[in-house]
C-alpha cells in the first residue's frame, strides 16, 4: 500500500467476523498489508467454516480441487479431482498456520452486535468483552444458517434426528433404517456415502435433481510428487481449469440459450435416460424444468446408488413426522432409526443475527426489510467502513467462492488504502449507485437460466435470482478498481 503525502499510514484497527475461507483470506492479505491490528471474531471452537461444520459421510466439494484453493497457496497434496470436505478443513488449518494468522483469531466469540458511532465500529462480543474498530470485515459465509424444515411432529421422532450440517458422528448407521429428507447436493453425496452401509435407505423426494455425472477420481501419489516437484505444471493445470470451468458452466448458466447450457443439458438428461433402467423410477428422478435451473448437482454414482435394492425412493409428500418415522399422505408409516435434513440453508442471513447500527441510527434489519443487498456485494449504504465478502448478489453459484472472495478482497483493499492514507476517514457506496447496480443486476438476471421454471434457494421473494448474472470475465474486471464516483467518502 502506498503511504499518504506524509509518507505515514494511518494505524487502523480492523475485525474480521467470521474465520472461514474468506476470514482467513482477510487475516492473512491485512497482515501483508502491513496492519498489525486485526482480530478475527469466530463463534465456532475450531476455523473453517462451512468445511468445519459440514461432516456428513461423502462430503466434497462440487469445484475442482485446483481451482479451490488461495492463489498463494497452491496444494499439490489433494487427493481426488473434487477435494474431499475434510481435506479442504486441513489444507485451511494449515494455511492458517503457514501464514502466521492463527494468534489473530479468537474462538469461542461471538459477535452480537455492531454500532457505529460516528468515528468507529462500537463491537460488542458474546463473552461480555468489546472491540473498536476502524474498519470491519464481514466474512460471515453464505451456507451458514441450516434451514430446518417445518413438517409437523418433527420434534416427535424417537429415534437420532439431525440437520446434514449438524452430522452426529455418535450415531451408528450400520444395518440401520435411515431416512433422508432433501435430494440436493448434500443428500445425494450422503445417499451415494451409505447405501452400502445402511439396512434400508428412505430417501423423501419432494423436487428431482438433474444430475451432473462428472467422475471424481483419485490423484495418484505419482502425479502429487510431480506437483511438489514442479509447481508450474500444477499453476498450468489450474489455468487449464480454470478457463475450462469459466467457458463451459460459469458462462453457461448465466445466458439460458447458450450452446454451452445445451451441452450441459444433454449431458444429465444423458446421464438419467442411460443409468437408470427401470422407466417407472427414470421418470420419478425426472425433474420438469432445465438442467441447472436449480444448483446443478454434481455426481458420478447417485443414479447408481438409489438403485440398490435397499434404497427407496419415496416421492409421496411427506403429511407428518411421528415417533416410528415419517408418514406420507398416501397414509403409509415409513419406519425409521434414523432421520437426517439434508434441508439446505437460509441463504438470507449474512450478518444477521449480529444487531448492525450504522452511523445515523438506521439498522441493517431496516436496510434489508425487504430482503438483502449490497453495492457489487461488498459496501451496504448508510453501513460506513463495513466490507463483506461474499455478500448478497454475488457470484455464489458460478465460480470458486475462493477466487471471487480474492478478488473482492483486491477490491476492498483500493478502499482500505484510502483510508489508511488519511483521504478519507469513512467510505460507504452510495445509494444510487447501489440502486443503479441492482436495477442492472436484476435486468439481467432474466437471461439466466435460474429463471426457467423452478424454485430454488438462487430466488429472492419476488422470483430473482440473488447471485450474479454476468460472466466472470465481466466480475473480474468490475473487481479490478472502485469506481470511486460511487462512494461516499467522508474526510
Amino acid at each position: 500500500m502506498s503511504p499518504d503525502h506524509d509518507g505515514v499510514r494511518r494505524p487502523l484497527r480492523f475485525v474480521v467476523i467470521g474465520a472461514g475461507m474468506a476470514g482467513i483470506l482477510s487475516a492473512i492479505k491485512l497482515r501483508e498489508a502491513g496492519f498489525g491490528s486485526v482480530a478475527v471474531y469466530e463463534k465456532a471452537d475450531r476455523l473453517g467454516g462451512t468445511w468445519r461444520d459440514n461432516t456428513y459421510p461423502g462430503i466434497a466439494c462440487d469445484i475442482p480441487s485446483h481451482l479451490y484453493r488461495y492463489s498463494f497457496a497452491p496444494n499439490p497434496n489433494w487427493t481426488h479431482t473434487f477435494a474431499p470436505g475434510p481435506e479442504i478443513l486441513a489444507y485451511l488449518e494449515g494455511v492458517a498456520e503457514r501464514f502466521g494468522v492463527t494468534d489473530a483469531i479468537q474462538l469461542n466469540t461471538e459477535v452480537t452486535r455492531l454500532r457505529h458511532d460516528g468515528e468507529r465500529w462500537q463491537v460488542e462480543l458474546s463473552n461480555g468483552s468489546t472491540d473498536q474498530a476502524d474498519v470491519v470485515i464481514g466474512a460471515t459465509g453464505v451456507l451458514h444458517h441450516p434451514r430446518y424444515p417445518d413438517i409437523d411432529g418433527l420434534g416427535t421422532f424417537g429415534g437420532a434426528c439431525f440437520h446434514s450440517a449438524r452430522w452426529d458422528h455418535s450415531v451408528e448407521l450400520t444395518g440401520r433404517r435411515v431416512g433422508i429428507i432433501g435430494t440436493g447436493s448434500s443428500a445425494v453425496q450422503i445417499v451415494s456415502a451409505i447405501i452400502g452401509t445402511v439396512g434400508n435407505l428412505y430417501l423423501f423426494q419432494r423436487t428431482p435433481q438433474w444430475i451432473l455425472p462428472v467422475p471424481n477420481p483419485p490423484i495418484d501419489e505419482e502425479q502429487r510428487a510431480v506437483f511438489r516437484q514442479d509447481p508450474a505444471s500444477m499453476d498450468a493445470l489450474r489455468k487449464e481449469l480454470a478457463h475450462t470451468f469459466e467457458t463451459s458452466f460459469a458462462n453457461a448458466v448465466v445466458d439460458a440459450n447458450s450452446p454451452q447450457m445445451a451441452f450441459i443439458e444433454e449431458m444429465c438428461r444423458q446421464n438419467l435416460e442411460n443409468s437408470v433402467r427401470d422407466p417407472e423410477l427414470r421418470e420419478r428422478l425426472r425433474p420438469d424444468y432445465r438442467p441447472a435451473c436449480k444448483r446443478l448437482v454434481v455426481s458420478p454414482d447417485f443414479y447408481e446408488a438409489i438403485q440398490q435394492p435397499n434404497a427407496h425412493l419415496i416421492t409421496e409428500k411427506i403429511l407428518r413426522i411421528e415417533p416410528q418415522g415419517v408418514r406420507t399422505t398416501d397414509g403409509t408409516l415409513h419406519e425409521l432409526d434414523v432421520l437426517v435434513l439434508a434441508t439446505g440453508f437460509r441463504v438470507d442471513q449474512f450478518l444477521r443475527p449480529i444487531e448492525v447500527t450504522g452511523p445515523t441510527g438506521v439498522t441493517l434489519e431496516e436496510l434489508w426489510a425487504q430482503r438483502p443487498y449490497a453495492y457489487y456485494s461488498i459496501s451496504i449504504p448508510g453501513l460506513p467502513n463495513l466490507f463483506l465478502l461474499n455478500g448478497p448478489n454475488g457470484p455464489v453459484g458460478n465460480f470458486s467462492l475462493i477466487d471471487v472472495a480474492e478478488l473482492q478482497f483486491d477490491y476492498i483493499s483500493q478502499l482500505i488504502d484510502l483510508i489508511a492514507r488519511g483521504e478519507a476517514r469513512l467510505i460507504t457506496a452510495t445509494t444510487e449507485a447501489t440502486e443503479r447496480f441492482e436495477q442492472a443486476r436484476v435486468d439481467a438476471a432474466r437471461n439466466t437460466v435460474w429463471v426457467t421454471g423452478c424454485r430454488s434457494w438462487y430466488l429472492d421473494d419476488r422470483g430473482i435470482p440473488s447471485a450474479w448474472p454476468w460472466s466472470f470475465d465481466r466480475f473480474r474486471a468490475e473487481m479490478a478498481a472502485p469506481r470511486l464516483e460511487d462512494f461516499e467518502l467522508v474526510r
